[in-house]
């Protein structure tokens, strides 16, 4: 080790530029280090949506995305509720009591729902993930029976679904449609995702 004194000027700029170095070292970790924190899309894949159903027709679905997933709101007429007894007998499980996408208990009933107008599903078949089709008109149709009382059709492979989302017997689908944990936030806010239970 040197016993050489470090000149006045020399030691000025090492003190300045380790300082400056203190102080900007922060600014430029801050980047590096939020960049492994979860991005505000990736927040949001996981948590509720909040819907507003106010606009929403008897007769008509929206759809909105949760966690990747389309989940479709419908407002059945009261002709759509009627006819769910209807075609229990052809049901596969009409009591949705298997397991493979539990049905939440406020939505175990004849309807699959807190309110029986407002049916709240995850709109993919519980065959191979495709979508099916509304196919809410009662009636002969191409593809359906001729005495279909309204539902929806996975175009795919043939599986149709009530207006309840419960698959008919001798379908590929082994499930009905999920129903996902939602709470009602008023008359018209649903929040899908989360329950009181949550």
């Amino acid at each position: 080790m040197s016993d050489t004194p470090v000149d006045a000027s020399k030691r000025t700029w090492l003190i300045a530029s380790g300082c400056a170095g203190a102080v900007a070292a922060p600014f430029v970790a801050t980047p590096f280090v939020s960049s492994f924190l979860p991005s505000e899309r990736a927040k949001a894949a996981g948590a509720a949506v909040e819907v507003d159903i106010s606009a929403l027709k008897p007769g008509e679905k929206v759809t909105v995305e949760w966690r990747g997933k389309p989940v479709w709101i419908v407002r059945r007429t009261p002709e759509q509720l009627a006819a769910l007894k209807k075609g229990e007998s052809q049901l596969a499980d009409p009591n949705s009591d298997r397991k493979a996408f539990p049905t939440p208990d406020y939505a175990k009933n004849e309807f699959r729902s807190i309110k029986p107008e407002v049916f709240v599903a995850v709109g993919i078949c519980s065959h191979l993930g495709c979508s099916p089709s509304d196919k809410f008109q009662p009636g002969a149709q191409p593809s359906l029976p001729d005495d279909w009382q309204g539902g929806f059709l996975c175009p795919c492979h043939g599986s149709t679904f009530d207006m309840a989302g419960r698959v008919f017997k001798n379908k590929p689908a082994p499930d009905n449609l999920e129903v996902p944990q939602h709470m009602y936030l008023s008359d018209t806010r649903l929040l899908i995702g989360e329950d009181k239970k949550a």
